[in-house]
Order: C-alpha cells, then sequence, then structure tokens
C-alpha cells in the first residue's frame, strides 16, 4: 500500500482538489455513527459522479485500500464507522433527483439524497416514497438501502427490500465494474436479484450509485386514533381485533405506559392519556372518515380502552398531537439519560435496540423485555411497530461506567434471544454491523442454518475478492 502522503497525493488526481478532506477533525468527524462507535480512516472523499467513483474503487483495489461508503451516518449499529484505516466515501455531493414518472411509479436518485428530499419532491404530485425511518430527515437513499431501513408504514409498504426497482453499482475490482440492476419496471426476474443481496448488505458488497425506487399514491385522507389502554394485553387484543375486521391499516404503532409518562413529562407535550398507547391510522376516503372513525372507536372500547383521541385527517392528528409521543420518545430518552448523569462532563450511550416478534407475540414480548430491564436494573423506553411486530426498546448508559455497561450489553444480548425464542429475529430494519454479530450466530444457530454464514462469505468473496469494501461488518 501506498503511503498516505502518496495515497491523498493519487486521490486529488483521481477526484480533484475540492473532492478529497484529510484534516485530522474532518476525518474524525466523519469516522463516527450516531450512537457513539468512532474509528478512524486516512481521508474523505466526496465523488460527484458514478466514474469518480469507479476510478476510485479501482484504484483502491490495486492498491489494497479499505473503501467506507457512508450516507449520513445515522445507523445505530457501527455499519457505517470505519473499522480500520481506509477511505471514507461521503455521497453528500451525489444528490440529485434524476427522473420520475408517476405513471410508471418510480423515482430514479442519487445516494446522497435525503428520502425526506424526496418526499417533499413527490408532494406536489400527490405521491410520496412511503420508507420512513425515525431518521428520514437525515437518512439517505444509499444508507437506506445499505440498511435495509424500515419505518412507521412498514405494515402496508415493507421495507427498503420492498421498495427498490433499480440499481447502479460499483464493484471493488481492477475495473472499478460498474453494473446497473432492474430497471424501472415492477415486475423483473433476470437470473438471481443481485438487487436483493445489496440491499441491506451495509456496503460489504457493493457501492450504490443510483438507486429506481418504487413510489405510490399520497393517501386521498387518513382517520387516526390514539388509544390509551391499562394491560398490554387488552391493546394487543385491539390490534388483532383491527386486523380480523379487515380495516386497511396505513400505521399501527405503540409505546408502553411507563414510556408515555417518561416522553410526555421530559418534552411537555400536550397529548393527554395515561397507560400503553396504541396509534393506529386508516386510509379512507373522506365520505367515510366518520363511519370508519366509529368502528375504529368501538374496537378500542370492546378491548377497555381508558381513553381516546380521535382525528378524521391527517392534519388534524397533527394538530392533537397523536404522533409526538411516538415521534419524541427516542430524543426523550436522550434528555432522561443526559439528565441521569453522575458527571455532566460525560456523554450518555443511547442504543436503539431492534428485534421483531410474531404481533401475535407482542404482549408476552413487551412484559418480558420490562423484566428483563428490572433483572438489570436498567431504565428503559419502550416502542415500536406493533402492526408487523417490531420493537425498538431505548437504553443508555453513562460513558465510562462499565459496569452499567456490561449490563446493557448482557440485556442486548438476553433480549436477542427472547426474539429468537419467540419466532422473531435479532434485527428487523437497523442491520447487523458490529453490534449484532453475535445475534446473527445465535438466530443461525437456532434455525440449524450455520451453512447459511458459510454462503454469505462465498457471496461477499465474489462481489469483493480483495475484502476492501467495508471490512469487518456483518460477521
Amino acid at each position: 500500500m501506498p503511503s498516505k502522503k502518496d495515497v491523498i497525493k493519487d486521490l486529488r488526481k483521481i477526484l480533484g482538489e475540492e473532492a478529497v478532506e484529510d484534516d485530522d477533525l474532518v476525518v474524525r468527524m466523519y469516522s463516527k455513527d450516531a450512537v457513539y462507535f468512532e474509528g478512524n480512516a486516512i481521508a474523505v472523499v466526496f465523488p460527484t459522479s458514478t466514474s469518480q467513483v469507479s476510478a476510485l474503487l479501482s484504484y483502491a483495489y490495486r492498491n489494497d485500500l479499505r473503501i467506507y461508503p457512508q450516507g449520513s451516518a445515522s445507523e445505530i449499529v457501527g455499519s457505517s464507522t470505519p473499522a480500520e484505516d481506509g477511505i471514507v466515501i461521503s455521497f453528500n455531493r451525489m444528490n440529485k433527483i434524476k427522473q420520475y414518472s408517476t405513471v410508471d411509479m418510480y423515482i430514479t436518485a442519487e445516494p446522497g439524497v435525503r428520502l425526506v428530499e424526496i418526499n417533499e419532491f413527490l408532494a406536489k404530485e400527490g405521491y410520496t416514497f412511503p420508507i420512513d425511518p425515525a431518521s428520514v430527515k437525515s437518512a439517505t437513499v444509499g444508507g437506506a438501502i445499505n440498511s435495509g431501513a424500515g419505518g412507521m408504514m412498514g405494515l402496508r409498504y415493507g421495507t427498503m427490500k420492498d421498495a427498490v426497482l433499480g440499481l447502479e453499482v460499483v464493484l471493488p475490482d481492477e475495473k472499478g465494474t460498474v453494473l446497473r440492476l432492474g430497471g424501472r419496471t415492477t415486475k423483473h426476474r433476470v437470473g438471481y436479484d443481485l438487487i436483493r443481496l445489496i440491499v441491506g448488505s451495509e456496503g460489504t458488497l457493493a457501492v450504490v450509485t443510483e438507486a429506481t425506487l418504487k413510489i405510490v399514491p399520497l393517501p386521498e385522507n387518513t382517520v387516526n386514533i390514539a388509544a390509551f389502554f391499562p394491560s398490554l394485553e387488552d391493546l394487543a387484543n385491539a390490534v388483532v381485533e383491527l386486523k380480523k375486521r379487515k380495516f386497511n391499516l396505513y400505521i399501527t404503532e405503540f409505546l408502553d405506559s411507563y414510556t408515555v409518562e417518561k416522553t410526555v413529562e421530559a418534552l411537555k407535550l400536550k397529548i393527554k392519556g395515561k397507560g400503553n398507547m396504541l396509534i393506529v391510522s386508516v386510509d379512507v376516503p373522506v365520505e367515510a372518515a366518520d363511519r370508519t372513525l366509529s368502528a375504529l372507536k368501538e374496537v378500542m372500547v370492546s378491548n377497555n380502552a381508558s381513553s381516546i383521541i380521535e382525528a378524521r385527517s391527517l392534519k388534524e392528528a397533527e394538530e392533537k398531537g397523536i404522533f409526538d409521543v411516538r415521534r419524541g420518545y427516542y430524543p426523550a430518552s436522550i434528555r432522561i439519560a443526559a439528565e441521569g448523569r453522575k458527571d455532566p462532563r460525560t456523554r450518555p450511550i443511547v442504543y436503539v435496540e431492534d428485534i421483531s416478534v410474531p404481533p401475535s407475540k407482542m404482549a408476552e414480548c413487551v412484559r418480558k423485555v420490562r423484566e428483563l430491564a428490572e433483572k438489570y436494573g436498567i431504565e428503559m423506553t419502550l416502542g415500536g411497530h406493533i402492526g408487523d411486530g417490531n420493537l425498538h426498546p431505548v437504553l443508555w448508559f453513562e460513558e465510562g461506567d462499565e459496569e452499567k455497561k456490561e449490563k446493557v450489553f448482557r440485556f442486548i444480548r438476553d433480549l436477542m434471544q427472547l426474539a429468537i425464542d419467540l419466532g422473531g429475529t435479532v434485527s428487523s430494519e437497523h442491520g447487523i454491523g458490529t453490534t449484532k454479530k453475535e445475534g446473527l450466530i445465535m438466530e443461525l444457530e437456532a434455525n440449524k442454518s450455520e451453512k447459511a454464514l458459510d454462503i454469505m462469505k462465498e457471496i461477499k468473496r465474489i462481489f469483493d475478492p480483495k475484502g476492501i469494501l467495508n471490512p469487518g461488518k456483518l460477521w
């Protein structure tokens, strides 16, 4: 491998003077993720075209340089941080929406475009891209593809693996080979589905330089309810009944009673209600709003809801703050963690966990998660996408508190085992990165599918024979 000085010189020849940054402070900023993981890199580069990415990967291959693709680094499993000296590729400058069609229902964008920008662009046409992670305002197209992101509309629309029609990617080989996979049609079956291999691969197989995404019409109207239940069983039974009665569910979110209380208190939210909170949105025409709301309330009341807040439109729901607790419980957790520090000079380390179980097991899972928190003496907020069984416990420890850190990590291991025992998965939409490697092995062993890891490693070798793309991730 050439010296650092020679690498910087070569990179500037390939990409231009303004596209290469080797200042230590800048490199350090791009070597962190959204939790606390921090790595090390030689430089950060800012390509503006696929041809530049191709030239960069060809150079990296020939000189055995490690490459770390990066969107906004909003991930929380350590998948975007450089694990060893190498080059971080930031796609901040590849941020163009290239084309779209509401007739063909697609939009094509570069990897640095933020998801919120896509939806602001599509809103004027009455369309949306329905994958909406909590970090939607900062998450980029490339990052969402690499992580396999999901969101609140997952029950209806799935995750990124269900939303990508086509990809342009660059391989880490001698030529920096460019592949164009898929297209602009919803049906496309030409050989093995390489797109689905790349979606969720956490930047370990190829570098995404363009994506064609499936878009959908915005709903004409949604009716919305926030209902509060004394018991988790009643809340879960309400969700079961909603599904049995064939409501056209758009969003189904949940927070447990402790989280509701702490979030409302920490953020001084206006919404009133105590107990376990269920938020439901149903896609209906305006003329059916009253009838649908009445039917929703009937389900909630019959399952012992103690109070109900209703809204006949999304606008009214926002005015009443129906979604505020769900959106706010992560920032509230950060505030609670910060305020609970023993030493104000330290920082709180906040984890958002990401397991899924069959929705019918959600109430049991929540009870057992709370039992785990009590076992380890860990303060925790808890919510998730109850419609598809995706649970997000948020927990924290103070930097430097090794005893609490060890308890948190033991909690996470037990949490992953709980998900497996209930027929679920250790990772739903956040990925594996560096924090869930053990969970990946646990799940494969539980399914007696250890051979799958060998297959994954062979796939990695085919795409990336020198192992230079985001090494140290997934396993």
